[in-house]
């Protein structure tokens, strides 16, 4: 019951909102960060309520939804040390998404609506053990987040929408077909039975199969080359948008690889590890190298972020316990640092009135506690130990080297690049000389509750994550033991 209450609360204040009277839309941010907030209470109370010695599914609900010939659609919820992190993941983000939106003043019923629903469908996905339910969880955040980005985004907005839609809906249709095609042949969508059966005489080839389910969540990842949409999508939505799109939408793409790809069919997974490790070292180098011509710094912060997924891939190719654990944790700690870093971007543009890098130069002195979250976020980033992204990348590099030592090596390359841009980003933004355009003069230095409560929070847990790992390996560890018994088997 708590589960179904935690993936449907964000939707219950999102009909509230909408039901609002227009003459109480001004309290619509309020009504968001109430209901935002009761989630991130609940998610934390679950959270700590998780037995660790346990790598099974726990809090389950379970009830007969549809009933089609020989299969029985489900209404199944369930979470274990995998799935309940990224849910925790998706509760603080929504609270830090709600807190920097508090600055809109067009549409805000509707937009804070999306906002919410938005967070109905991650958690769904996040929850779901039910193959079908996962899917439509997985497809319900296509209309919000389109509109989210079209109406409230900025530059080429509609195209920029447009594109992530084509590309997520294209990828999802191949993920479907994967997902019937093992559902027909064990009669069952129940993701735990899935992970226990073994398939013979399916439609298509399994590898075409797991190709298929790969290529729904390469997209959303989003993987080289499935990942041009990133860019302009992460450049033109509005700050809270990015912060979900790089915190959140990018970690359904790793974890649905680790749950359906790895879990269900282990063996060919075997077979395509060789792939994970070459695209994922290989998409972090060439991402590194685009970002270095990058004149924007939302798609700079873009490419970081699609660059820093290749990591996952690479802890995923192991194959091993300690790189899935290691894919897990960055996608947790990728998810925070990521978001801090477009909160920062995101303030930065909208006090500076533009995107462009150049234009921009000696902030520090005109606005030093922006300057400061945005160094930390840089730092963070690039790995600095005793924050949550040196844990996870040391974890990758740890369990992928004894399998893959020249796809780690190309990985290490990558950090030491990105370390470069993100030090030469700073440095032109932060501590270069005053550059006095007409845009970036007398540049005001506004200081909101709402964003330094979204900024302090955010860091406080990075740093968290970066001095006490075990509040997460110790809860990842058991549930990945499960599914390293099947790829054993």
């Amino acid at each position: 019951m708590a589960l179904t209450v935690l993936v449907f609360l964000p939707a219950v204040v999102a009909a509230i909102i909408l039901l609002t009277p227009k003459a109480y839309e001004s309290y619509a941010r309020w009504t968001a960060l109430a209901g935002a907030v009761a989630v991130f209470g609940l998610a934390l109370g679950i959270f700590f309520s998780l037995d660790l010695s346990k790598g099974g599914y726990q809090f389950t609900v379970t009830k007969d939804w549809v009933d089609i010939g020989s299969f029985n659609l489900q209404y199944h919820l369930g979470v274990d040390g995998i799935s309940m992190p990224l849910v925790m993941l998706t509760a603080v983000l929504t609270v830090a998404a709600v807190l920097v939106s508090f600055g809109i003043k067009e549409r805000q019923r509707a937009y804070f609506a999306c906002l919410l629903t938005l967070t109905t469908s991650v958690l769904g996905v996040f929850c779901a053990l039910d193959t079908m339910l996962f899917f439509l969880f997985w497809e319900l955040e296509l209309f919000p987040m389109f509109l989210l980005i079209a109406v409230w985004g900025s530059g080429r907005r509609e195209y920029a929408a447009t594109k992530f839609i084509i590309y997520t809906f294209a990828g999802s249709a191949f993920m479907l077909v994967g997902i019937l095609i093992l559902a027909f042949n064990a009669n069952t969508f129940d993701i735990a039975v899935l992970q226990n059966t073994t398939f013979h005489d399916t439609v298509l080839p399994l590898r075409w199969v797991f190709l298929f389910l790969l290529i729904g969540f390469a997209v959303k990842l989003p993987m080289v080359p499935f990942h041009t949409w990133a860019p302009d999508a992460y450049s033109s939505a509005p700050t809270a948008v990015s912060v979900l799109l790089a915190g959140i939408f990018e970690v359904m793409g790793g974890y649905g690889i680790i749950r359906l790809c790895v879990s269900i069919l282990p063996g060919v997974a075997q077979d395509y590890s060789i792939w994970f490790a070459a695209i994922g070292a290989g998409g972090l180098l060439y991402c590194a190298f685009i970002t270095f011509r990058q004149t924007d710094i939302k798609k700079l912060v873009a490419y970081l972020s699609v660059s820093q997924m290749g990591l996952v891939l690479l802890g995923i190719s192991a194959l091993g316990q300690t790189g899935l654990v290691g894919a897990t944790y960055q996608l947790v700690a990728h998810g925070i640092i990521t978001a801090m870093l477009f909160v920062m971007v995101g303030l930065l543009v909208e006090r500076t009135g533009t995107k462009e890098i150049a234009k921009m130069g000696g902030l520090a002195r005109q606005m030093p506690l922006l300057a400061c979250g945005l160094g930390f976020a840089g730092f963070a980033s690039l790995g600095l130990p005793s924050l949550a992204g040196f844990i996870a990348e040391f974890t990758v590099f740890l369990g992928s080297f004894q399998r893959y030592e020249w796809a780690v090596l190309m990985a290490i390359f990558g950090a030491v690049l990105s370390a470069g841009y993100i030090l030469w980003m700073l440095q032109r933004v932060i501590f270069g000389p005053i550059r006095h355009d007409a845009e970036t003069d007398a540049l005001p230095d506004q200081r909101h509750w709402w964003e330094h409560s979204a900024v302090a929070g955010m860091a406080a847990i990075i740093i968290l994550l970066g001095v006490y790992p075990a509040l997460l390996t110790d809860m990842i560890g058991p549930a990945v033991s499960t599914i390293m018994t099947r790829v054993g088997s």
